[in-house]
């Protein structure tokens, strides 16, 4: 008895248009490893106080990139930094600061991201003046606040942000 194969189906033709197929292998080459929240401090004395919202973000699993900028001695680099944060695939930006604190502020009007802002404790007014900086915001340029030191908090709200 001859046995009969099945024909082999012929593919369908190729749908998609040039550009969909272009989108789709930059897609691909997207870095997985993008981090999704910026953490910005305005001095290198800040660290030892942002690091719980890093730590925060590691235990949430989720990635985010440290740096240390001046609202007042780099304005530029603050504002080439949140401008450009959503396009790099940041969902959140926590901003740490002493003494008059504009950094979260100054962030927030830079980008329609969330920006959490965390007063430092300073050595005069007990960190009163960044919280008071921080929470004071115009209407329109919201920062969300956590309480002086907070960083750890924060961090925790930005995982849940970015898992709402």
């Amino acid at each position: 008895m001859t046995e009969i194969s099945e024909p082999t189906p012929t593919p369908p033709p190729d749908l998609a248009p040039a550009g969909a197929v272009q989108a789709l292998e930059q897609i691909e080459e997207i870095d997985a490893e993008t981090p999704l929240v910026g953490i910005i401090m305005g001095s290198k004395n800040d660290m030892e106080k942002m690091q719980p919202a890093e730590k925060a973000l590691e235990d949430a699993g989720i990635l985010c990139e440290v740096r240390v900028m001046s609202a007042h001695r780099d304005p530029e680099l603050v504002r080439e930094y949140c401008t450009s944060a959503r396009m790099r695939g940041m969902k959140v930006i926590i901003a740490g600061a002493g003494m008059s604190a504009a950094l979260p502020g100054v962030a927030a009007a830079h980008t329609d991201l969330p920006v959490i802002g965390v007063p430092i404790l300073g050595k005069a007014l007990g960190g009163l003046d960044a919280l008071l900086s921080a929470v004071q915001m115009p209407p329109g340029i919201p920062v969300a606040c956590v309480a002086i030191d907070g960083a750890k908090n924060a961090g925790i709200l930005a995982a849940r942000i970015i898992n709402a």
